[in-house]
């Protein structure tokens, strides 16, 4: 797989993001915290993915947030799988607040790819990171 390689956003949309989501994402608890490591520059389309995903989860948009996913998209939510995009709307229904999400890694190679990140919520930057997604 190469790393840093510029995708199709149909890639995106199925891999980079239909993995476990930022809803209940894991805690920093490793020995290297989040933001000891350093956020990246992404490609312009895996880019636009998230602040996609920023701004329809800060606007309440379920429905849009969903559509990011891939039909049978996959998100974890208090340590259950959810998967399908209507499953995926019903579990983001209460969505909403200031959500950041920053990329420390990815990778793509034609059709699959993978952005691996954390999340905090808060306008004022620089925002703690509150967990990590996939």
């Amino acid at each position: 797989m190469k790393r840093r390689t510029m995708v199709g956003r149909g890639m995106l949309i199925g891999a980079a993001l239909a993995s476990p989501a930022p809803l209940q994402a894991q805690s920093p608890d490793r020995s290297e915290s989040a933001r000891e490591v350093p956020s990246i520059e992404i490609p312009g389309e895996l880019e636009r993915v998230l602040r996609d995903y920023e701004r329809h989860w800060s606007g309440g948009q379920e429905a849009e947030l969903a559509a990011l996913f891939v039909a049978e998209g996959l998100i974890v939510s208090g340590g259950s799988w959810i998967r399908g995009r209507s499953a995926i709307q019903e579990a983001y229904r209460s969505a909403t607040g200031p959500l950041r999400l920053r990329a420390i890694e990815f990778a793509a190679d034609g059709d699959v790819g993978y952005i691996v990140g954390a999340y905090g919520y808060g306008d004022t930057l620089p925002v703690e990171d509150r967990g990590m997604f996939v």
